[in-house]
């Protein structure tokens, strides 16, 4: 047999087990029960317009934020882990290699509760604000890793011929190193964004203000207090409206780079 004759065998059978899946998927549950539970109109149009107007905003708000900071720590934590001086070294290494250690749940439910309890300290932006900590504590460990990896892909060369013009190593990496090492990095940060913005649903363990909730809390809550799980299904379609376009800005991203190399 040839091989391109096998391989549209192969390609045909693939087909045939994926078509035979899906019917056995829609003949055997039964939609009937499913229907009022999961997928009731009317419960569904009742967690308009809130759903959007405060669950998807605080979300993209909270993402945003968590982003932005876990960037900004991100950065001096790859530039400290990247330092001559050993000290450095060591401190960005054990903060990086303990958050991505730790789960996130954890980290956030420590800083909403375990915190103030110790130290008697209060968050500013109470338990949201204590959340958004615990993220951007979290995030900045995987950000920091990225960053470094980024610095550490730009051509040696493009740094000699820039201290060969005079340039100081301050200089040379602000003006020269960083901008083409976050080109590099695009598409994995974007990427984490993505994984940031899902990371925003573990914020329910803070404890959340009825004006401070995000997706997930927000269908929490609606679950409870309507005894149906629509709200469950509103909050998953609103969390892929926020990150499909982003993946998919990821893929173009990555396509653009490797047509650029």
């Amino acid at each position: 047999m040839k091989r391109s004759t096998r391989r549209r065998l192969i390609q045909g059978v693939l087909y045939a087990v994926f078509v035979a899946v899906v019917l056995f998927v829609i003949l055997a549950v039964d939609w009937g029960r499913i229907q009022p539970y999961f997928l009731n109109l009317d419960v569904a149009l009742s967690t308009f317009p809130e759903v959007v107007t405060i669950a998807a905003k605080n979300t993209v708000v909270y993402t945003a934020i968590a982003f932005v900071g876990g960037m900004l720590l991100g950065l001096l934590l790859a530039l400290m882990k990247l330092s001559p001086v050993l000290p450095y070294r060591w401190l960005a290494t054990v903060y990086i290699e303990l958050f991505r250690g730790l789960p996130a749940l954890l980290v956030i439910f420590g800083f909403a509760y375990a915190l103030p309890i110790a130290i008697g300290w209060r968050p500013p932006g109470g338990n949201a604000g204590a959340g958004l900590i615990g993220l951007i504590v979290v995030s900045a460990a995987y950000i920091a890793e990225t960053i470094r990896a980024g610095i550490e892909a730009v051509p040696k060369g493009q740094v000699e011929a820039a201290r060969s013009l005079g340039m100081n190593p301050a200089w040379t990496m602000v003006t020269v190193v960083l901008p083409q090492a976050f080109r590099i990095i695009t598409p994995p940060l974007t990427n984490e964004l993505v994984i940031l913005i899902k990371d925003t649903s573990l914020l329910f363990i803070a404890g959340m203000a009825i004006g401070d909730r995000e997706l997930t809390t927000f269908a929490r809550d609606a679950l409870t207090s309507q005894a149906n799980a629509t709200p469950l299904v509103v909050a998953a379609l609103m969390y892929l409206v926020i990150t499909l376009p982003l993946t998919q800005l990821v893929a173009k991203l990555e396509r653009h780079n490797k047509r650029g190399r």
